[in-house]
């Protein structure tokens, strides 16, 4: 079989809907979650920027959760949809692996962030007097870098690999985005040692900070358990349920889709799975965090002007 022609180097996206009325109105429906995403992400970081009762680290580092949410779900998004609408379901190599390496990085550097909230959030409730040192603006920052880089290294690091594998089978990608395990059926090599390499690196940024938040939050929760005053009870559930929900949303179907053989997934289950991780979530996160936040709320009404019955 001959090898991939370098000189017409792209891709084809098949795509998440059908060609007909029923892909457009599903389109639709996730140009529209796509565009609560951006304002509900745009909004969180705009607040905590503006509102200095929310320059906090536990705000800092959510802010730059909806940050990683903007960029994940604005790399694949708008060219999904115009893919759709016009019927050209083409994607330069260079495009691709542009969208790869948005993708990986962001998902990368959220398994560590959202450990890093996670620690934040034992730190105040467990050790309230140390939380001053143990969470200053500078090992805020220092979470901050290095999520962002360590996400980016790995993702990098797969990108260049993975666009340098020899492709001569075909060029359709049985997905809406560039993912690599989407992409790696198509290659005219083995790829086995490099997919073990995937399953490797996607424990280091998924079991491994997930095992840190479970921990952070065992201890969380048992001295919420011993708490005394009701008050300071609900307020710690319900800012710890709050992170659990959006752990659970990020985490589950991410470890579902990329800890499996290839031999038990299915591409039809692996886009549907992707929808959460790359669409949903993005537009879930500051929803989650605004309407279960009075601190949220109360910065809302502040800048904006809504929901005055919050009281601040």
């Amino acid at each position: 079989m001959e090898k991939w022609n370098q000189s017409s180097s792209d891709f084809t996206l098949l795509g998440l809907f059908p060609q007909n009325q029923t892909g457009l109105l599903l389109l639709l429906l996730i140009i529209f979650v796509f565009s609560l995403a951006l304002v509900g992400n745009s909004t969180m970081i705009y607040l905590i920027r503006v509102d200095p009762r929310l320059h906090t680290p536990m705000y800092f580092l959510l802010s730059q959760l909806s940050l990683m949410d903007l960029m994940d779900v604005s790399t694949i998004v708008p060219k999904m949809a115009f893919n759709f609408l016009s019927g050209l379901k083409s994607i330069t190599l260079l495009s691709c692996a542009v969208q790869a390496f948005f993708f990986m990085t962001m998902a990368g550097s959220e398994g560590l962030l959202l450990a890093s909230m996670a620690y934040d959030r034992f730190v105040a409730i467990c050790h309230p007097l140390h939380y001053p040192i143990r969470m200053s603006k500078m090992m805020c920052l220092k979470m901050i870098i290095g999520s962002w880089t360590l996400g980016s290294i790995n993702s990098l690091a797969h990108t260049v690999y993975a666009f340098h594998i020899p492709y001569c089978h075909s060029r359709s990608i049985n997905h809406f985005f560039c993912d690599v395990p989407a992409m790696l059926p198509l290659a005219c090599m083995d790829t086995w040692v490099y997919e073990y390499m995937v399953f490797v690196s996607t424990s280091l940024f998924l079991p491994l900070p997930f095992l840190g938040i479970t921990v952070s939050y065992g201890r969380v929760l048992f001295a919420i358990f011993h708490m005394h005053s009701k008050e300071g009870k609900k307020k710690a559930f319900t800012t710890c349920s709050t992170h659990l929900t959006v752990v659970t949303f990020y985490y589950a179907p991410f470890a579902y889709t990329y800890l499996r053989p290839r031999s038990l997934r299915t591409p039809t289950e692996d886009k549907i799975l992707a929808v959460f991780y790359t669409i949903l979530t993005p537009m879930l996160n500051p929803i989650i965090y605004s309407l279960r936040n009075k601190e949220v709320l109360g910065a809302m009404s502040r800048v904006f002007g809504m929901f005055s019955f919050v009281k601040t």
